[in-house]
């Protein structure tokens, strides 16, 4: 399998997030710039015949398929916290993992990470109790699993005390404060939109392993992997021109499993 190595990284996005009637994104043009996809598993967004033609469309390109799991909040599209029972939550990552499973399998794909969402994502930099359930339901369904998630965050150190890889991660769209967490997006600037901007913020990422946070100081930060948003206002441009930028600089993009 390719890996990630000290000339590349890896580029992924949050897809499969169309429900319905309701179209969000443009996986298939976004799968010509990363080299990972995390597939929406129903419980924020995507439902499964969005799912089944996202890991189709995964599968055709080339991309590796991950997990994306979140809150049972499909009206809040994940992004709120819930305060849901530890063990109400590690059942709703199995189900979501089990799905998604499921459906990458039909058509000729598998799950090779586990990348939580929004709100939980958010909640378990800090939520031991949370943090611990995500751990919990990924080992019991397969220890195999790396799981995707911030520096620092309690998620990350819980998944490696229980013997799981865990992947660090940056954005290449969101600002940050000085601590390393992400700045809220009810705070203006907290999504960045320049594509300047953005290219300049990933290859300090890429080439120095630092942010420029939104108080100007800079944080040294290691990712393994780089998030594009693929819901973002000229999402799959941005994903074209952070590639072409990595690639010019001699960093080549590919996935961490």
């Amino acid at each position: 399998m390719a890996s990630t190595g000290p000339n590349s990284i890896d580029l992924n996005s949050d897809v499969g997030e169309s429900y319905g009637r309701w179209s969000l994104g443009d996986d298939s043009a976004m799968f010509r710039s990363v080299s990972s996809a995390n597939v929406a598993c129903g419980f924020h967004a995507g439902d499964p015949s969005v799912i089944r033609q996202t890991c189709r469309e995964a599968v055709a390109a080339g991309v590796r398929i991950g997990a994306h799991v979140g809150y049972r909040d499909l009206a809040g599209f994940g992004r709120r916290f819930l305060d849901i029972d530890p063990a109400e939550l590690a059942d709703d990552v199995v189900y979501q993992i089990g799905a998604l499973q499921a459906l990458a399998a039909a058509e000729g794909g598998k799950v090779t990470y586990v990348k939580p969402h929004g709100g939980l994502y958010n909640a378990i930099v800090a939520h031991t109790a949370q943090a611990k359930a995500v751990v919990d339901a990924v080992k019991s369904v397969d220890p195999d699993l790396p799981i995707l998630g911030l520096p620092g965050s309690e998620v990350l150190r819980l998944a490696e005390s229980a013997g799981l890889r865990a992947v660090t991660e940056a954005f290449a769209d969101r600002a940050y404060n000085p601590d390393g967490t992400l700045v809220s997006r009810t705070r203006a600037g907290a999504v960045l939109h320049d594509h300047k901007e953005v290219t300049e913020h990933v290859l300090r990422m890429a080439a120095d392993s630092a942010v420029r946070t939104i108080d100007g100081s800079i944080l040294k930060i290691h990712a393994e992997s780089i998030c594009v948003h693929g819901d973002s206002p000229g999402a799959v441009a941005m994903a074209a021109a952070v590639r072409e930028a990595l690639n010019a600089a001699g960093i080549s993009t590919a996935p961490f499993v």
